[in-house]
């Protein structure tokens, strides 16, 4: 049965307010939770961007959901630093903590005043860190000189069972690629087609474990209400890379999106006042063979979102 969970974005609301959010949605039905690791927001009107894996223990502590967390290991952290987080969180809540690991996006990566580099060069690095990563949390002590320099590290505290490690992909040539060395693979709300061909790239690539969704969402009571929530707080997330990837800062984002026509919306977010439209858009993700979805409601104000889906589409999607 696919796991429904609740995405909390730290890029939208204060890191207490979403500690609220999560043990709410868990109280009303959702199984799991995830974040994103973010240090700036992806517009000014958002305005938040809580330091994850700090939330990520109290969260962890504050509920029974499992949680997962997509980082970006190479220029803002070293790898040995996430193996030690994810060692950590592993250790302390065993079977209940994942981490996806991608290549990153330079609103976060930029701060530290290296060079941002090239697609390819990003996706090599990634794969170094994996390998640094799994061969800490696997308890050996790992020198390693390229892309990133890591000088006789290991964990001391380590979990019985490595979490998984999970890909991050958007596009069906990363998924494939995932599939050389990922637990997992998650991605976002698309079409379809688009989907489909993703999911089958990683499969046909040898590509295991579980298939995670993250799903961008808008809903209110009101049609016009829901579409304004969306307009106000996603549309700066409208661009495909390399756009999305390559912009630094919110205003960077602010300003390239101020025209953004509003029909553009509802290529990257669900939006309906409707919830049995929403059902029917997960019951095709379901179908599509996910093994877990976590929801996103891209407005700041979290509790109706949870008692209107906790109340009206989970228990319809726990029927199938």
């Amino acid at each position: 049965m696919t796991a429904i969970g609740f995405h909390a974005s730290h890029e939208q609301i204060h890191p207490r307010a979403l500690l609220e959010a999560v043990t709410h949605a868990e109280s009303v039905g959702f199984d799991a939770a995830m974040c994103s690791d973010h240090f700036a927001p992806w517009s000014e009107r958002q305005g938040h961007s809580g330091f994850a894996w700090s939330w990520l223990g109290s969260a962890l502590q504050a509920t029974g959901l499992s949680f997962g967390v997509v980082n970006a290991p190479g220029q803002r952290y070293h790898p040995a630093i996430i193996a030690q987080a994810i060692g950590t969180l592993g250790a302390m809540y065993p079977g209940r903590f994942w981490a996806a690991l991608g290549s990153g996006e330079a609103a976060n990566e930029h701060i530290t005043g290296d060079a941002w580099p090239r697609k390819d060069v990003r996706n090599a690095r990634l794969r170094e860190c994996v390998e640094v990563i799994r061969a800490l949390l696997a308890g050996e002590e790992v020198s390693h000189d390229g892309l990133v320099r890591v000088d006789r590290a290991r964990l001391w505290s380590r979990p019985e069972q490595p979490p998984a490690l999970v890909g991050a992909a958007v596009s069906v040539e990363t998924a494939r690629w995932c599939a050389e060395w990922a637990d997992g693979l998650i991605t976002v709300n698309a079409s379809r087609e688009h989907l489909r061909r993703m999911i089958d790239a990683y499969r046909s690539a040898g590509g295991r474990g579980p298939l995670h969704l993250q799903v961008h969402l808008s809903w209110a009571p009101a049609q016009a209400e829901a579409e304004a929530i969306a307009y106000d707080q996603w549309r700066s997330n409208v661009f495909a890379p390399p756009v999305c990837w390559d912009l630094t800062t919110p205003e960077h984002f602010d300003v390239v999106s101020a025209e953004v026509p509003r029909e553009r919306l509802a290529e990257v977010v669900n939006i309906s006042a409707d919830l049995g439209r929403h059902v029917g858009w997960l019951e095709e993700y379901i179908d599509l063979g996910f093994d877990q979805i976590a929801l996103h409601h891209v407005g700041q104000e979290q509790r109706p979102f949870l008692d209107a889906f906790g109340d009206q589409v989970l228990p319809k999607l726990l029927s199938l």
